[in-house]
């Protein structure tokens, strides 16, 4: 294990090495909106499989229009799903409407607009070109052809896309399972009393939270008290439910109630380092276990709401989203000027809660929140934005250029 600060860039590398889709699962098309296909999806179908018509109207042959106008004796139609299946013969026409089969022996669609039905006959006024308003077998695609590539994020349009080439199921990457697992003699799930000395649970909340907008599947843990068993007990369950990755939240430093390193080091999990260079969220364990026949990672968060959250944010949603086949989702950081001038920055990184406004210009202005402690949920919900400041960063003026992190 790495003895000491780590910058917060070297964690995240550390973090998302090797760190992949593990295993595919077919689904139906319905439930397929947001997954990642796995393999290259094949048309089974030509579309449109016939020639079709673009526009209600006449087909007709182009040398019976030749003299304009012309008068023609309609002998049947073709509709969508009901195509005209005998012959046509001279100065005759088939009533046509859109999407319909163009008939055998017709080049031509004589839209309704340039036409004047007489009973049993259509009075052509205006002609068109040979094949206008006909799409052709295969003009959107056709059988065989990649249409939908490995790693797609599926969406509404790709969705439609397989039905159209006839495939009522696709493989994609399954979501990884994320157990998350608050640790605390002091905490109580929402809506009950609270003893003296007893908190509220929220983190979890969140954290579920990232993990499911992160492409994966949240597994609820619960509470473990401040007890290696308890601890034990819960992590050892996540793992026979299948968990990929265990979110612990507390007992992540080093007192004499942190237990979670120990913990977890009976289990089997192998720690590669505990501490990150970063504010909030320094206390950070990360560990792997492979002893069950799969790699499980382990992310152990600091207890305060505000450093969870954050590290949520910056650790767990990209590892979350590459183990689902995803593109990191967060929003990466952009440029913006500082609203107020900021003090030298020290060892850690800072992730600084702001308000964002926007100048007439359309440039971003960050103000930081005059107090930045971790445990106010409150200003966390009110930011904006995060604003990054390096290690060992100079002071800063109002106006100067900085990093931002978009939250909403």
């Amino acid at each position: 294990m790495i003895d000491g600060l780590i910058p917060a860039t070297d964690a995240l590398q550390i973090i998302l090495r090797d760190a992949a889709p593990q295993t595919s699962e077919f689904i139906k098309l319905r439930q397929a909106n947001g997954r990642v296909l796995k393999s290259d999806l094949n048309a089974l179908r030509t579309q449109p499989p016939f020639d079709a018509s673009a526009m209600d109207g006449y087909a007709v042959r182009q040398q019976d229009i030749a003299n304009i106008p012309a008068r023609l004796k309609v002998i049947g139609q073709s509709a969508a799903g009901h195509p005209y299946r005998g012959s046509i013969g001279n100065n005759e026409a088939i009533r046509i409407f859109t999407g319909a089969p163009v008939p055998d022996q017709t080049d031509t669609i004589i839209i309704q607009e340039h036409t004047r039905a007489d009973g049993g006959h259509v009075n052509i006024l205006k002609g068109n070109n040979p094949g206008k308003f006909i799409r052709q077998a295969g003009l959107d695609f056709r059988e065989g052809e990649c249409l939908l590539q490995s790693g797609r994020v599926i969406d509404p349009q790709s969705i439609s896309l397989a039905a159209s080439m006839n495939h009522p199921q696709l493989e994609v990457w399954k979501k990884p399972v994320a157990a998350v697992l608050a640790t605390g003699d002091e905490l109580v799930m929402p809506g009950n009393s609270l003893a003296q000395g007893e908190i509220i649970a929220s983190n979890s909340f969140a954290l579920a939270s990232i993990v499911e907008d992160a492409g994966g599947e949240a597994l609820d843990m619960g509470i473990a008290k401040d007890k290696v068993e308890s601890l034990i007990e819960h992590v050892q369950s996540a793992i026979n439910q299948g968990a990929d990755m265990i979110i612990t939240i507390g007992g992540a430093s080093v007192g004499d109630h942190d237990l979670v390193l120990p913990a977890m080091q009976k289990i089997g999990f192998e720690f590669e380092f505990s501490k990150i260079a970063m504010r909030p969220g320094k206390p950070f364990l990360f560990a792997k276990n492979q002893s069950t026949g799969k790699t499980i990672r382990m992310l152990g968060l600091a207890g305060n709401p505000v450093s969870s959250i954050i590290a949520g944010q910056i650790f767990v949603r990209p590892l979350v989203n590459a183990m689902a086949g995803l593109p990191e989702a967060y929003s990466k950081p952009q440029q913006a000027i500082l609203g107020c001038d900021l003090k030298a920055n020290d060892e850690r990184q800072e992730y600084m809660r702001v308000l964002i406004k926007v100048d007439d210009n359309g440039t971003l202005i960050a103000t930081p929140f005059e107090t930045q402690d971790s445990s106010m949920l409150a200003n966390l919900n009110r930011a904006d934005a995060l604003l990054i400041r390096a290690v060992n960063a100079p002071a800063a003026s109002s106006g100067e250029a900085c990093e931002i992190v978009l939250l909403k």
